[in-house]
């Protein structure tokens, strides 16, 4: 299992990625503290560990973000020992706080218990997808960026998915009217051309109006930007 570790102090995350090692887990770590998220996304952790204390943002604002598109468990460490710390921490949706200076063997208790509380009826797939710096919300039907979400309709949501699944390939405008039509959704020709429309509309309040491309004649494709 994948632990990331949100910690910048360099000696405590080789420590506690040591420790953790020796019990079989994989600690990861964000390479740049001003984008967690990316970081994030790729390494889709089972666990979060969280300090409050980082470069750019805190850890109260990353712990929003995650929340925001995952119920991955996370536990912050902090040497912060007020009330309201651990208060806020809990309110921002962390599901434990350890403070430091902190005996490895509690967090490591911790740890396992929350693994086991989250994952004992089997893991749960990955609803989010990381697209030209976006996050789509496979479960919630949006897509967010820079602190902006857009709302997508049913048939919004589902061709982007199948283009962004399918990302610098083109899809038919046949594929994507079967795809709809094996999902329920029947549209026609005509209607397939709305919604990529729309859906573009949106995708320009993220500054991702360019990313869906229109090959004459072949289909659609998602791009990276």
């Amino acid at each position: 299992m994948t632990i990331f570790v949100v910690e910048d102090d360099k000696a405590i995350f080789n420590s506690l990625k040591e420790q953790l090692g020796q019990w079989s887990f994989t600690v990861k770590g964000p390479e740049d503290f001003h984008d967690v998220m990316v970081d994030f996304i790729d390494e889709k952790p089972h666990l979060v560990i969280m300090d409050i204390q980082l470069p750019a943002y805190d850890g109260f604002h990353w712990c929003r973000e995650i929340r925001a598109v995952s119920k991955v468990p996370i536990i912050f460490l902090s040497s912060r020992d007020h009330p309201m710390d651990m208060v806020m921490a809990m309110n921002m949706g962390a599901d434990d706080y350890v403070q430091k200076p902190f005996h490895s063997d509690v967090l490591l208790a911790k740890i396992q218990a929350l693994l086991r509380r989250t994952y004992a009826y089997g893991e749960e797939a990955p609803d989010v997808l990381e697209w030209n710096g976006a996050m789509i919300d496979m479960k919630r039907s949006v897509i967010r960026k820079a602190g902006n979400e857009v709302e997508l309709t049913k048939n919004e949501f589902f061709i982007l998915a199948v283009l962004v699944q399918s990302n610098d390939e083109i899809v038919s405008r046949d594929d994507l009217i079967r795809k709809l039509w094996d999902d329920e959704r029947f549209v026609n020709d005509n209607t397939l051309t709305v919604n990529v429309t729309r859906l573009r509309q949106k995708l320009t309040e993220l500054g991702l109006g360019e990313a869906i491309v229109t090959k004459k004649g072949l289909g659609y494709m998602a791009t990276t930007l």
